[in-house]
Order: C-alpha cells, then sequence, then structure tokens
C-alpha cells in the first residue's frame, strides 16, 4: 500500500462539505466531530427523513450514513439522495454485515461501504478513496469543458500550443491557474 500524502489530503477534504447520518447519539457525535478536522463543514442528521431536509438545503459534497435507521432507512435515504443528485458521494458507515442489506446498496449507488468500528487508519483510506473519487469526477467533467473563445485569442493560444508541442486545453488551463493562483 502506497503512502498517504496527509498534508496534501488535508488540503483537498477542507474543500469539501460532509453530512453524517447515524441514529446513535454518541456514534453520531463521535464521526461528526472527528469529520469536522477534515472538512469545511459537518452536518449531522438523525434518521434519513432528517437528513432529506438538511441535504435538501445543504447539498454537502459527500454523505455518511448508517444502513439501519428508524423511519427511512439508509438504503432508502441513498436512493432519494440519488433521485436529486445521481452523481452524489454516498458513504456507508455500518455495523451491519448483512450482505442483502449491502448487495441493496451498492446496487442503489453508493460509493464505499465501511465496517464499524472505525479506527485511524480507516479514516485516512476512506478520505483517500473520497480524494480519489472527487478528483475522478472533476476529470470527467473537465473533458466534456469547451469554451468559445474570440478569434485573436484563439489565434493566441493555437500559436503557443503549437509551439509548446501541447494541446490548446492545456494552453488554456494554464492561463486560468495562473490568473486564479491563490497567493
Amino acid at each position: 500500500m502506497s503512502t498517504v500524502d496527509l498534508v496534501r489530503l488535508t488540503e483537498q477534504i477542507k474543500k469539501l462539505t460532509a453530512m453524517v447520518v447515524e441514529d446513535e447519539k454518541v456514534a453520531n457525535e463521535l464521526l461528526s466531530s472527528t469529520f469536522k478536522n477534515f472538512f469545511s463543514e459537518v452536518t449531522s442528521a438523525y434518521d434519513g427523513q432528517e437528513a432529506l431536509e438538511k441535504y435538501k438545503e445543504k447539498e454537502p459534497d459527500i454523505v455518511f450514513l448508517d444502513i439501519i435507521m428508524p423511519e427511512m432507512d439508509g438504503i432508502e435515504l441513498s436512493r432519494r439522495i440519488k433521485e436529486i443528485n445521481p452523481g452524489q458521494i454516498i458513504i456507508v458507515i455500518s455495523a451491519s454485515n448483512d450482505i442483502q442489506k449491502i448487495s441493496e446498496s451498492i446496487e442503489v449507488g453508493v460509493n464505499s461501504f465501511i465496517q464499524k468500528p472505525i479506527d485511524t487508519k480507516k479514516i485516512i483510506e476512506l478520505l483517500d478513496n473520497i480524494t480519489n473519487i472527487v478528483n475522478k469526477k472533476r476529470k470527467i467533467e473537465t473533458k466534456t469543458f469547451s469554451i468559445s473563445l474570440p478569434l485573436d485569442i484563439y489565434d493566441l493560444v493555437n500559436n503557443n500550443a503549437k509551439a509548446e508541442s501541447i494541446s490548446k486545453n492545456a494552453v488554456i488551463i494554464r492561463a486560468l491557474r495562473a490568473f486564479y493562483k491563490e497567493d
């Protein structure tokens, strides 16, 4: 297993928001307080119905949820969230080892399943997996990126791309990075 760059990982995760959905109060508070060390904002809910309402309001980047909950279980919650946002990243954190429930959650489209109890190593692996999922989504989204440029700027981009033997997209991305570079 490769070593995880914790500084880089923390910087990437800190740009994201999360929601923890867990009906057990102590477990919810523990997960929420742990994730607050990593994510920019963490919202918590204690059942599926409350989570769905908060989800619509907050639109978190990542949803962590338990499968077994009163009212609406994690599978039904995942199904409803995916109806709202098919690309939503959902991570199941559960003590359940019910193969039927696990396979059903996979069919619904959850991104990952983590068995409780969670130790520090599992949290780091989980956060690393999340950044990989987010980065993969972003790469897919950038493949469909298109932009219309004024003719004079297009010629400039085209000439720079030819001179450096790189794509026009690479020239545009470099220019955007330079423009938006944070100091």
